[in-house]
């Protein structure tokens, strides 16, 4: 089986077992007869990983919303030109631990620079390029209460409030809803296994 390359990317609010199903997801994908490059935003390339140093260390506010988004677009950039591109241009799938809606949610959803506005700064830095299919993990109001002691202090992004984490979850949503054909939301509740399945399952029509 060698299908054409893909660019997937997996995308969610803190604690929702994104790294256990991104190696999950190559390991049944490399099951499946797929050739997988794993990797993460931001960083991903040798300049991004700089600067998600910027953006992850040091106190809450460090970096405004603008700010934010302009490193993340330039660490973005990087990475599609020197990691993602070529991965595919090789016939490779590619798995991302975050992109570009991560950007569209926390900074246009939750830090109230507004979607659009985000997209368009994207735009900017890397065109037209987009995943083939975004996969958005989501648990309940429930769970997300539950999963807040892994949120405290993780960074300085994933450590702000709960009200700024809602905010995120809700703007996922509202891509989603927007984007149908290219981001689904998947329930990341129940075993890791029964996860792993829901996104294969979101995979189905790319695999054929």
């Amino acid at each position: 089986m060698n299908p054409t390359p893909r660019f997937i990317t997996l995308e969610g609010g803190e604690g929702v077992g994104k790294s256990t199903q991104l190696k999950a997801l190559q390991a049944a994908l490399a099951q499946r007869g797929v050739d997988c490059v794993v990797t993460r935003e931001p960083g991903g390339s040798e300049g991004a990983e700089a600067i998600r140093a910027l953006l992850l260390s040091g106190d809450e506010a460090r970096w405004s919303a603008e700010s934010e988004a302009l490193l993340f677009a330039t660490a973005r950039a990087d990475h599609v030109e020197k990691t993602i591109r070529p991965a595919l241009s090789q016939r490779k799938w590619v798995l991302s631990d975050r992109f570009l809606d991560s950007s569209l949610a926390y900074q246009g959803g939750a830090g109230g620079l507004g979607i659009e506005r985000v997209r368009d700064l994207y735009r900017f830095a890397c065109g037209d390029f987009l995943p083939d299919r975004t996969l958005v993990l989501i648990l309940d109001e429930g769970a997300e209460r539950a999963r807040a002691r892994d949120t405290d202090g993780a960074d300085r992004i994933g450590g702000r409030s709960a009200e700024y984490h809602h905010k995120v979850e809700t703007a996922f949503r509202i891509i989603a809803a927007e984007e149908p054909e290219r981001v689904r939301l998947i329930d990341a509740s129940g075993t890791p296994e029964q996860v792993t399945q829901r996104l294969l399952d979101g995979l189905k029509d790319l695999l054929s």
